[in-house]
């Protein structure tokens, strides 16, 4: 199947199934579209020769997509949705990767219950540059303090909400200043998360992360299953409250995401960070990249 912009696609409709990518899927009075009322989750497709696609994580991925759409109050099938996921995976055949959007509304204001989408796409272009020459990093006051979440589930910290405009807005300012991604700070000089992704940094053979919760920043699938393999590989883990200077001074910095994986910073704030491939390496093998 080809989508709107001559490349192959696949789009799966929840409640109806696999259908044509030009297909209309969401209506013009859908709060997802006028209100950014809706979740997401964005996963890594991978294809074997056999033709047969597996989709990294997919149960942390339904789970956290579950928790977003509790904390909207939107109904969540999970069980449709995986049905819905092996549906339009099934008909992507392209060997290697794939990037993956699940995508859930309040639905049509007009009633009708929520809407959804699966939609499947080639990995965007410029993840085999980054991957292999590393990420130039700004850093971006995010504006708020590094508890501004605590006690506030109002504000949905942690929930991967449709609500991205600041995040794409913060990319482009990264651009603009020839950098290739940005790294959120807090009011108060915390470090934070990238605008899709994690970061995680290393002290020698200790790996760190920024906790979530009362920092608002979202749990990262990737950074977990991470934690996990290293942990059983020898390394020690920590959630750690850390200023810029202490990052700056970390041996590896990686922002690590589900479709582009984990990329260490090799420039942040235009200072040079000197790469450790051996190091890189092992993350990025513990991520299943």
């Amino acid at each position: 199947m080809v989508g709107a912009d001559g490349g192959p696609a696949v789009l799966g409709v929840l409640g109806v199934g696999v259908v044509d990518p030009s297909t209309p899927v969401i209506r013009a009075d859908d709060p997802g579209v006028t209100r950014g009322d809706g979740c997401f989750e964005g996963c890594r497709l991978q294809v074997g020769p056999d033709g047969i696609g597996i989709i990294d994580k997919l149960d942390a991925h339904l789970a956290r997509m579950t928790r977003s759409a509790a904390s909207l109050e939107i109904p969540f099938d999970e069980p449709a949705w995986r049905a819905l996921v092996a549906e339009t995976a099934a008909e992507w055949t392209h060997p290697g990767e794939a990037a993956v959007k699940l995508l859930l509304t309040r639905g049509p204001a007009s009633g009708g219950g929520p809407a959804g989408f699966v939609w499947i796409t080639p990995l965007p272009a410029d993840y085999p540059r980054l991957r292999r020459d590393g990420l130039r990093v700004i850093t971006l006051d995010r504006g708020v303090g590094s508890a501004a979440f605590a006690g506030a589930g109002w504000l949905l910290g942690g929930v991967k909400t449709l609500s991205y405009a600041i995040n794409v807005a913060a990319q482009r300012e990264g651009a603009r200043r020839g950098a290739d991604d940005v790294l959120f700070v807090s009011a108060d000089g915390m470090v934070l998360e990238a605008p899709t992704g994690s970061v995680v940094w290393s002290f020698g053979r200790t790996l760190h992360t920024t906790p979530t919760g009362a920092s608002g920043i979202l749990a990262g699938t990737t950074q977990r299953l991470l934690f996990e393999r290293a942990a059983a590989a020898g390394w020690r883990t920590a959630d750690t409250r850390a200023t810029l200077d202490e990052l700056h001074s970390a041996d590896v910095v990686w922002l690590v995401s589900s479709v582009r994986g984990p990329v260490d910073v090799v420039e942040l704030d235009g200072k040079a960070r000197t790469r450790l491939p051996a190091v890189d390496a092992e993350i990025r093998r513990l991520c299943g990249f």
